[in-house]
């Protein structure tokens, strides 16, 4: 099966939501995934880009349907809170490789550790939980699981001026640890998730679950993409890669589609829309960017190494970029398109700046356009 670019961004773009043809955060398709945050609105801002209201203040936290926790590749993402130990297990280390991947260790560190990296990350499950039974600040967690877990764990800060347990070996095992995240704290609060199951092992299944939903949401892919977007490695991931799949040819580049998606990316229509997707939304989360961006000055615009912009996004394409500026309750959005882009599109980019604010609680709201 030959597919386009164009034919490949078509269906993401309604495999993902992105007609607003939503009502429900908690039913949106692109959570069946995750959907990463980052400032405190980068999730809200990929809700309000897929529902047709703008999404509630507070769409997820402790009680509510959707969660906050650290999960894929050990950074914050909203999923729906019934998934939580599935998705623990999912992301439970394959191999003694994952693990020190995870933990962002060497075979060398471990070694000179003389414990598994297996072992270290179930020893920071153990701690981690232990030292969370009310809510509580990321430093006062790190302080007591660093006194708690074996001195060769430990690694130099020279910020603190101390030694304590890595960022990595924090972030990756806190959701088999059975915790999540308080939204819009900063430094992070951590608290237990009420009856979190805390698994010993990997969830083959449900792995093989996540890949799948990953192909059917930003497919076709390889499997080194997958893996990129879990942070597993494409060895271990292929031990579950899933059966029910086609290869397809996308632009002569070989990939892979649920064969239940082959007549929607086959049929799949030209978009017709304009959004100001966030930063980290789920449609640049995508492992191939050469296919999302072919532009290579603009790929460097859009993926920086630091301060991560918006896209504009303009039936189908990105075509600029936007980064937004407040001052009490105004907020300007700083758009830079790639090219001249019509006054009809402008006008679009007002009213979904007018969105953006609402999800900022802006009140006054203005577009400007970078020379």
């Amino acid at each position: 099966m030959k597919l386009t670019r164009e034919q490949v961004l078509s269906y993401r773009v309604a495999a993902q939501g992105l007609y607003r043809d939503a009502t429900r955060t908690d039913r949106l398709a692109v959570l069946d995934f995750g959907v990463q945050d980052s400032a405190g609105e980068q999730a809200r801002l990929a809700f309000d880009a897929r529902l047709s209201k703008p999404p509630a203040a507070e769409a997820f936290g402790p009680g509510k349907p959707l969660a906050l926790v650290w999960s894929l590749r050990g950074a914050p993402h909203v999923h729906r809170r019934a998934g939580l130990d599935a998705l623990a297990g999912a992301l439970y280390p394959l191999s003694e490789q994952d693990a020190a991947g995870r933990l962002n260790e060497t075979g060398p560190s471990v070694a000179r550790a003389g414990i598994s990296a297996l072992d270290q990350y179930a020893i920071a499950v153990r701690e981690l939980r232990a030292a969370v039974r009310a809510p509580t600040g990321k430093g006062a967690v790190s302080t007591a699981v660093s006194r708690a877990i074996p001195p060769v764990m430990l690694r130099d800060c020279r910020p603190c001026k101390a030694k304590h347990i890595s960022d990595s070996a924090m972030r990756a095992p806190s959701l088999a640890a059975g915790l999540e995240l308080v939204p819009d704290t900063a430094p992070p609060v951590l608290q237990r998730r009420p009856g979190a199951r805390v698994p010993t092992r990997p969830d083959r299944d449900a792995l093989r679950e996540l890949a799948l939903r990953y192909l059917t949401l930003l497919g076709p892919a390889t499997p080194a993409d997958v893996a990129g977007y879990l942070g597993a490695r494409r060895a271990d991931l292929m031990q579950v890669w899933p059966e029910e799949l086609v290869e397809v040819s996308v632009d002569g580049r070989r990939a892979w589609l649920p064969g239940a998606q082959q007549d929607d990316v086959a049929g799949a229509q030209p978009a017709e829309l304009v959004r100001l997707l966030g930063g980290f939304d789920p449609f640049l989360q995508a492992r191939d960017r050469d296919l999302i961006v072919p532009d290579k000055a603009a790929q460097k615009a859009l993926w920086p190494v630091l301060g991560r912009p918006g896209a504009l996004f303009v039936d189908g394409e990105v075509v600029g970029t936007w980064r937004p500026k407040s001052s009490g309750r105004k907020l300007t959005v700083q758009v830079e398109a790639f090219a001249p882009l019509p006054a009809s599109v402008w006008t679009s980019v007002a009213a979904e700046a007018e969105r953006v604010g609402a999800v900022r609680g802006a009140t006054d709201v203005s577009v400007t356009r970078a020379q």
